[in-house]
């Protein structure tokens, strides 16, 4: 008898039919003395120390930029005297910096270090939101936004490698939906709380708050190690060659995401003025709160899914749940309607998000992962930072709910991007 104890037996068969078929090839559960891949599964723990205080630094420091996007723009209005368009320059130039940082991050990170690069994004951050409380001239504003953007965008795009790195590789998609959710959080708590503290404090001590909430991140380094293999600084290729800060083999992904966040930042940038066209502006403050509650519910269960059964079976239902969404708020005059479209959308593009970015990490080689996340969220960056430019200029022809019907449509098109880009061939990345 090859198991004396039945219930050991049941525990692993259930654990066995649990991992993706790719690993089950390894897996020999009928023979207790040989050790096998699933009892090295079984007893890798995801929420180990280092995952756990890399998501809240990246929390922290998330919580820190969505404080100031924000309110900042409105500081500029009141310090300098700027006109609208200026203060929106103000606000904006920080994405164009994350992006240069993520750039130069996606190509140091492998030679560097992980822990290394997070040291010099999360200190460059801490410096320069300090420099916010001296800032007295408007080019010396613009100055430290870029460069803080630079500190997020190097800072973000290490602790997104890290949590990929330390997570077990057969429960990577469910590690990176847990990790993402520390950036939900933000999201949802960061422009809540800035505009909640504006009501108390001046702009002056929203910085200090901004500037403390910096150091604790910076503090919490201490309490990362990782232990990494890194490429020696002679093999990296001298001069620009675009393979050095794009990793190709994410690429696809990278461009199904574009597209959705493209359609995404249609909200993030004009839900408000959505909502007030609509006199919905006290169910349009609960919209983003929504938002959040659904993608903290459904990502551990997505994320979970992925790993067991496959991407394609998260991510198509996702990207229908996204389109629905988007109609539902283009037909929507109510606050009921306009709140189940936030589900919907929770749901779709809160998921596409987690899992697109764990497929960029699975499809690439293992020394490539911290490329792979750069190249992901420069992708999702450009969308976030410069798509609400291209889509203001709808809105004069097509009105509001005109602009969400068009932006279903894209999310259609993200679709069938997805199926001919990788969904069609995501069984041959999942055997490997």
């Amino acid at each position: 008898m090859l198991f004396r104890n039945r219930r050991i037996y049941r525990e692993k068969l259930k654990n066995y039919k649990l991992l993706p078929n790719s690993l089950r090839k390894y897996i020999n559960i009928w023979n207790p003395g040989r050790k096998n891949v699933l009892d090295e599964h079984i007893k890798q723990p995801l929420w180990t120390k280092n995952f756990i205080f890399v998501s809240l630094i990246n929390f922290i420091i998330m919580l820190s930029m969505y404080l100031l996007l924000v309110t900042i723009g409105g500081y500029a209005v009141e310090a300098y005297h700027v006109s609208t368009s200026i203060a929106g320059l103000v606000s904006g130039i920080f994405i164009i910096g994350s992006l240069i940082g993520r750039f130069w991050a996606g190509k140091y990170i492998d030679i560097l270090g992980q822990k290394k690069i997070l040291v010099i994004g999360t200190m460059i951050f801490t410096v320069t939101t300090g420099l916010y409380i001296i800032s007295d001239h408007l080019t010396l504003m613009l100055i430290m936004r870029l460069i803080n953007g630079v500190g997020s965008g190097v800072a973000s795009t290490a602790t997104g490698t890290i949590a990929a790195y330390i997570t077990p590789v057969t429960r990577r998609g469910e590690g990176i939906s847990y990790f993402s959710m520390s950036t939900v959080l933000s999201t949802a708590v960061g422009p809540f709380l800035g505009l909640t503290l504006l009501q108390f404090i001046s702009f002056q001590q929203l910085f200090i708050v901004c500037l403390a909430l910096a150091v604790v991140a910076l503090l919490l380094l201490f309490l990362v190690k990782v232990d990494e293999e890194l490429i020696p600084a002679e093999n990296m290729h001298k001069g620009f060659r675009l393979g050095d800060f794009i990793d190709k083999n994410a690429l696809p992904i990278a461009a199904v995401v574009l597209v959705a966040a493209m359609a995404y930042s249609s909200i993030l940038s004009f839900i408000s003025l959505f909502t007030a066209e609509n006199h919905l502006m006290t169910a349009g403050s609960f919209f983003f709160l929504v938002y959040a509650i659904a993608v903290l519910i459904s990502r551990p269960i997505t994320g979970r899914l992925m790993d067991t059964k496959g991407t394609n079976i998260v991510i198509i239902p996702a990207f229908i749940s996204f389109i629905i969404g988007l109609l539902l708020l283009s037909f929507t005059h109510h606050a009921a309607l306009l709140l189940v479209s936030a589900i919907f959308i929770g749901l779709g593009y809160g998921n596409i998000q987690s899992i697109a970015q764990a497929v960029a990490i699975k499809v690439t080689d293992p020394h490539k992962i911290g490329l792979a996340t750069s190249t992901y969220f420069i992708f999702l960056d450009f969308s976030l930072g410069f798509g609400p430019y291209g889509l203001g200029y709808l809105i004069p022809s097509v009105g509001m709910h005109g602009l969400y019907r068009l932006m279903s449509v894209l999310a259609l098109i993200g679709l069938v991007l997805y199926y001919f880009l990788h969904g069609r061939k995501a069984n041959v990345y999942e055997q490997q």
